[in-house]
């Protein structure tokens, strides 16, 4: 890529669809600004917006694609499958297309490997697993409401078990998870590369209860850059080659997110934060009814 040209790059999905390097991401953004972001984001020039049905935002960001006046087929949509849905794959893209207001998505992602009980979300399904909810995906792209599948929150382990399923045809496009200097995870990033699937970064900036927050290596690379600890975080998960989805509902961090090209990070300072002793996940499985993280990932 000329000069780091990161928010024009994309990343080439084992379907040849290109995913932008640098999307919007849209957890934990509060209603009424997420309509507001998708559209700052938009005309300032970001190409990939990612959200979910579980965020309950779908319909907003709808509105702001809507708003920002940029034609649908410029922008990669990305949304997922929640948990409780598992068993109703047909039910949650139609439920998400309607809410966003599109005809189809770029990439639908299974949320998480949990087939949760809608009847009761500490219990999993004892008849139905991610295997399961697989197959029904996989049967998508053909209706073309879906253009790729993949996964989200996959380590190693459920990957194999799901390569192992008799009923694996399709190799998800994506593979989306935590990613930052404190949940590196560089087991897990190269198996996907092994195995011909992209990564996406989420919570790709930690969080504001992190270390990262405070790292000094963090600030002193950011210091003689002349760049921001996010800028930094953005441009060291691109240099590892994955797409990276920060969030943020602040018209100027969105805008500062996005100014990423013409430089890039020099091997020793990738490698400082690359060494960084910390862990930490701002997205753990206690929550779930099953086990997803077995810290395999590094």
């Amino acid at each position: 890529m000329a000069q780091n040209q990161w928010t024009k790059q994309t990343f080439t999905l084992n379907t040849g669809a290109k995913i932008p390097a640098v999307g919007l991401g849209t957890w934990q953004s509060q209603p009424n600004q997420v309509r507001e972001a998708v559209k700052v984001a938009l005309q300032k020039g970001y190409r990939h917006i990612d959200t979910a049905l579980a965020y309950g935002n779908e319909h907003e960001v709808g509105q702001g694609i809507k708003d920002s006046g940029v034609p649908r087929e410029e922008i990669w949509i990305t949304t997922k499958l929640d948990n409780p849905w598992h068993k109703r794959v047909e039910e949650g893209i139609n439920s998400s297309l309607k809410s966003l207001g599109v005809d189809y998505v770029d990439l639908y992602l299974m949320h998480w490997p949990s087939s949760t009980d809608p009847e009761d979300l500490k219990k999993h399904y004892p008849d139905w697993d991610f295997r399961d909810t697989w197959r029904e995906l996989q049967k998508l792209p053909a209706s073309g409401r879906v253009k790729n599948i993949g996964v989200s929150n996959f380590g190693i382990k459920n990957l194999e078990k799901l390569f192992a399923s008799e009923d694996f045809k399709t190799t998800p496009a994506v593979n989306q998870i935590e990613l930052h200097p404190n949940q590196p995870s560089p087991k897990l990033v190269d198996y996907c590369k092994e195995k011909g699937i992209h990564v996406t970064a989420y919570s790709c900036l930690g969080s504001t209860d992190s270390p990262l927050a405070k790292d000094k290596t963090l600030h002193s690379i950011a210091e003689k850059k002349g760049k921001s600890p996010q800028q930094v975080l953005l441009v060291w998960g691109l240099q590892r080659g994955t797409s990276v989805i920060p969030k943020s509902v602040t018209a100027s961090r969105i805008e500062a997110n996005f100014e990423l090209d013409g430089w890039s990070l020099t091997d020793e300072e990738v490698k400082q934060l690359n060494s960084l002793p910390d862990r930490f996940k701002v997205c753990g499985d206690a929550w779930l009814p099953v086990k997803v993280f077995f810290g395999d990932d590094e």
